[in-house]
């Protein structure tokens, strides 16, 4: 059963255009731009099982894929693409695989915004604190 369910999941022509276009570090926005059509549209494009090969054809184009590249497209032929290709230049896939993410984490890079903001924040106050006990003598 488990297999089906992953086939599906496999087949799903929305995920793989998903995937891509998160792979390519684009937004829902930018890849609507590039179709001329709205977020919506395309929030509901990577949610459709089913893509007709002519929409298929245009979304690769605006990804700058080609049709078979998104057609195919798998995570499992990415790792083993990426695996092979780093073999002879001692760098290992699941090296690259482990910092993925840390290239573009917008989650990662705001919280630390948000600390650097409060150590800030905290020394001001604690400044303010300073100068209305001195006053205060």
């Amino acid at each position: 059963m488990s297999e089906n369910i992953t086939d599906k999941i496999s087949l799903h022509r929305g995920r793989k255009i998903e995937r891509v276009r998160k792979l390519r570090g684009w937004t829902q926005s930018e890849l609507a731009t590039k179709l001329g059509v709205s977020k919506q549209a395309i929030s509901k494009l990577e949610q459709s099982e089913n893509i007709g090969d002519e929409k298929l054809g245009e979304v690769a184009r605006a990804l700058e894929v080609t049709f078979e590249g998104l057609r195919d497209f798998s995570e499992e032929k990415v790792l083993y693409n990426t695996n092979n290709f780093y073999e002879n230049c001692g760098v290992s896939a699941s090296n690259i695989v482990a910092n993925v993410e840390n290239i573009h984490n917008p989650l990662k890079e705001t919280i630390e915004m948000f600390e650097r903001q409060l150590i800030a924040v905290r020394n001001d106050l604690l400044e303010v604190v300073k100068q209305n006990i001195s006053s205060k003598k």
